[in-house]
C-alpha cells in the first residue's frame, strides 16, 4: 500500500504561526514533532512507500523532516521506504494531485491518501478503521472515512451513512441548527479528506466523471519533466491547463462505488487556533504551557511564542501568538476570523503572510535579525555538502562574515577559503556563490546594503536545486 501524503495548503486560520513558505504541516507543534512527521510515523506503519505531493518549497521542507525522524530513530526506518515525489508548480486542489500521483502507480496498487495536516492520538482504532477500509478497497470500492462527531460543527462538511458502509449523500458545511440534527441523528460523519482506493479505480471513476480533469491531468503527467527515477515535476504550463477541483466535487460524490468507514479515532484538522488549544498540553489555570509566559489571575488561554517573555495580567479566554515579526491577539471563539488578517496582509503586499523571519531553503536557513531602510542582516546557515545558487544581485552589496566552519566563497572566477572571523565583501553586479564543502554546518552573518534588499533581487544563473 502507498500513502498518498498531500502537502498543500498554507494554513490561513494559524497566521502567523503557519505561513505560505512554512504552512501548519511543517511546523513543529506536538512534542517537537510537525504533522507531517507524525502522519509518516502513523502511517508508516501500515503503508510500504510514500508519496509526497506538494510544491517545490513544502517539497524541501519534507525532505528535511524525513531526514531528522532517520536520526531520531537512528537511520535507517525511514530511509527503507520507497519514497516517490510529484512537484506542482501551482496546486489545483486534490482532484488533480491525487490523479497526477495515481498515474505514477501501478493500476493495482491500494493508495491511501490522507492530508499531511491532520493529527489522529487512537492509532490503535486508526489501524483498525484501516484494515475495514483496505477490505472495502480490494472490492474495487472508493473508500472513505468518516469522523465521529462530537459536537455540532459547522466548519466541516458532512457524509451522511446508510447500512453500515453505503454513503447516502454529501452535506456542504451546515448552519449551527442544521449541525445539531446531524449530530442527534447518529449517521452523519465528518468529511475527513482520507480516503482508499486502487490508483486504476479511482482513475476510471475520474475519468467517468470528471473527463477534462482526467484528460489534462493525463496529459500533464506524460509532459512530466523527470527529475529522479522518484521524482518528477508538473511544467507550469500544463499544471495551468488542469480544471481546479477537489476529489469530492469531481469523484466522490457522483460515484456509485463509495463506502464510508465510521472512524472514531480522536481526529482533528487543527484548522484554527480554537482546535489548536484542545490538543495542548495546559497548565493548572487552563493556559497552554509556555516556559516564556508569566501568569498573573490569567485563565485558559492559547499562549505561543519563544522568543521572548509574555506576560498576562487577568487574562481569560484570550488567544496569543507571538513569533517575533508578527504578534495576534483574539478571543477564543473568534480565531476563525484570522484568515481575514492574511487577506489583509496580502492587500498591502507585506511578506508577513508569506515567511517567517527564518527562512527554510534547500541549502539550510536564513534568520533575519534586522531589516531597516538601506539595509538588512541575516544569519545564514549551509549545510554540509550544499550550496547556494551561482547568483547576482542588482540593488544591494553583500558583506559575509564567517562565525563557524569553512565557507567555500567563489566571486566571479575567483574562489576562496573563509574561515571563522574571516570576511568578505561582494559588490552589486557581481556573480557569487556561497558552498559548505565540509562536513559542519557552515554559519555566517551577512549584511546587505542597497536602496532594495528585498528577496526577489536575485538573478540565479545556476542552481543545484533547479530553481527559477
Amino acid at each position: 500500500m502507498t500513502n498518498i501524503i498531500l502537502c498543500g495548503g498554507s494554513g490561513t486560520r494559524l497566521w502567523p504561526i503557519s505561513r505560505t513558505l512554512m504552512p501548519k504541516q511543517f511546523v513543529k507543534l506536538f512534542n517537537n514533532k510537525s504533522l507531517f512527521q507524525l502522519t509518516v510515523m502513523r502511517n508508516s506503519k501500515v503503508c510500504d512507500s510514500q508519496f509526497i505531493v506538494s510544491n517545490a518549497e513544502q517539497y524541501f521542507l519534507a525532505i528535511d523532516q524525513l531526514e531528522e525522524l532517520n536520526k531520531s530513530h537512528n537511520a535507517e526506518y525511514f530511509a527503507l521506504f520507497n519514497n516517490k515525489y510529484l512537484l506542482e508548480p501551482v496546486g489545483r486542489n486534490t482532484a488533480p494531485a491525487i490523479a497526477l500521483a495515481c498515474l505514477a502507480l501501478k493500476s493495482e496498487e491500494l493508495v491511501l491518501v490522507t492530508p499531511s495536516d491532520h493529527l489522529i492520538k487512537d492509532e490503535v482504532e486508526y489501524e483498525k478503521v484501516l484494515k475495514i477500509a483496505e477490505e472495502l478497497a480490494q472490492q474495487d470500492n472508493l473508500v472513505t472515512f468518516g469522523i465521529t462527531p462530537t459536537f455540532a460543527e459547522t466548519g466541516f462538511g458532512y457524509i451522511e451513512s446508510e447500512n453500515s458502509y453505503d454513503v447516502k449523500a454529501f452535506h456542504e458545511k451546515p448552519d449551527f441548527k442544521t449541525a445539531k440534527r446531524y449530530l442527534e441523528a447518529g449517521n452523519y460523519y465528518w468529511n475527513s479528506g482520507m480516503f482508499m482506493f486502487k490508483a486504476g479505480i479511482f482513475l476510471d471513476e475520474l475519468k467517468k466523471y470528471s473527463p477534462e480533469i482526467y484528460e489534462a491531468s493525463k496529459i500533464a503527467f506524460d509532459n512530466k519533466q523527470l527529475i529522479t527515477n522518484n521524482q518528477f515535476r508538473i511544467t507550469q504550463e500544463f499544471m495551468n491547463a488542469i480544471p481546479e477541483n477537489s476529489v469530492d466535487y469531481a469523484v466522490m460524490e457522483k460515484s456509485t462505488k463509495v463506502k464510508i468507514v465510521p472512524s472514531d479515532i480522536n481526529w482533528s484538522d487543527v484548522g484554527s487556533f480554537d482546535a489548536l488549544y484542545e490538543e495542548l498540553q495546559k497548565d493548572e489555570n487552563g493556559n497552554t504551557q509556555n516556559k516564556n509566559h508569566i501568569s498573573i489571575d490569567s485563565k485558559n488561554n492559547l499562549i505561543y511564542g519563544s522568543e521572548r517573555k509574555i506576560a498576562t495580567v487577568d487574562i481569560e479566554e484570550c488567544i496569543i501568538v507571538d513569533t517575533g515579526d508578527a504578534l495576534l491577539i483574539s478571543k477564543k471563539g473568534s480565531s476563525q476570523k484570522v484568515k481575514e488578517v492574511v487577506k489583509e496582509l496580502n492587500i498591502q503586499n507585506l511578506s508577513l503572510s508569506t515567511i517567517h523571519l527564518t527562512g527554510h531553503r534547500p541549502w539550510g536557513t536564513y534568520t533575519i535579525l534586522e531589516d531597516s531602510l538601506g539595509y538588512k542582516i541575516k544569519r545564514i546557515e549551509v549545510k554540509p555538502g550544499k550550496r547556494l545558487s551561482l547568483q547576482k544581485h542588482f540593488h544591494r552589496n553583500e558583506h559575509w562574515v564567517v562565525l563557524s566552519g569553512i565557507a567555500t566563497v567563489t566571486i566571479g572566477d575567483k574562489k576562496i577559503l573563509l574561515k571563522p572571523n574571516e570576511s568578505t565583501y561582494i559588490k552589486a553586479g557581481e556573480l557569487h556563490r556561497l558552498a559548505n564543502e565540509g562536513k559542519v554546518i557552515v554559519v555566517l552573518i551577512e549584511v546587505q546594503v542597497g536602496d532594495y534588499t528585498g528577496e526577489d533581487d536575485i538573478i540565479r544563473v545556476e542552481d543545484d536545486f533547479k530553481r527559477n
